[in-house]
């Protein structure tokens, strides 16, 4: 019987895979780049059931990886910072560089930018704007890098394709790994990377299977899962 969940389409790209088979991650991405359907050039994500209890602060993984082959979205970049570290900001191709004017900016409701990326001894200015920057996952925090004097490194890394990924309270972990536009093997590059870097991530405390599901989506067609057995 049919699902009605879903639309024609959708139903009609779901017959591109076997939805209990599970496949090398090269076959999964073809799988995906060949189902997409929409008239918009969709993402492609990826989403891992890790075996974390995240409600133990030592098994939380987060962090950030830099996708080789980059995100496909341009990125707009506001640096705050003063003297010599703006102008390095600037140099580096942040779209937007300031500081009190910047903040200013925001208060009254500013928020045309992708990622902000603060020097420690601006952080004090940003505290009264948590409230705003936070539900929306815009606070610079020095474990994604964001809060740094290498402000230069910074811009540049976000630019080329530089993402953070943390794990939701139900132990789950997604992210943007490209484009449907995307060649296979740029998509294929960046999901090893950043498969490499949840391994990486692994928490000390974390016991039995790490990598328990992997599949990769696009925007709006059905999930294909990935064989594990090689990140267990």
């Amino acid at each position: 019987m049919p699902n009605q969940l879903h639309g024609k389409k959708y139903r009609t790209a779901e017959k591109n895979r076997d939805v209990i088979a599970v496949y090398p991650p090269k076959q999964a991405l073809e799988i995906v780049k060949k189902s997409a359907f929409a008239k918009f050039d969709e993402t492609v994500e990826i989403a891992i059931r890790l075996g974390v209890d995240p409600k133990h602060a030592d098994q939380v993984v987060r962090g950030t990886v830099v996708l080789p082959a980059g995100t496909g979205k341009t990125v707009r970049v506001l640096v705050i910072a003063t003297g010599d570290k703006a102008k390095e900001a600037e140099a580096a191709g942040a779209d937007f560089v300031g500081a009190d004017d910047m903040v200013a900016k925001i208060k009254d409701g500013w928020l045309d930018f992708d990622v902000l990326i603060a020097t420690p001894d601006q952080m004090g200015k940003l505290g009264q704007l948590g409230r705003v920057l936070g539900p929306r996952g815009l606070m610079p925090n020095p474990k994604a890098g964001t809060v740094t004097m290498d402000v230069t490194r910074a811009v540049r890394e976000t630019k080329a394709g530089k993402i953070e990924f943390r794990v939701d309270k139900a132990g789950n972990v997604q992210a943007p790994i490209g484009k449907v536009s995307f060649p296979l093997e740029s998509l294929e590059t960046n999901f090893t990377a950043f498969m490499d870097q949840i391994i990486r991530s692994k928490p000390s405390s974390s016991k039995g299977v790490y990598v328990r599901n992997v599949s990769v989506s696009s925007t709006m067609g059905p999930g294909v899962k990935i064989d594990t057995n090689p990140y267990r």
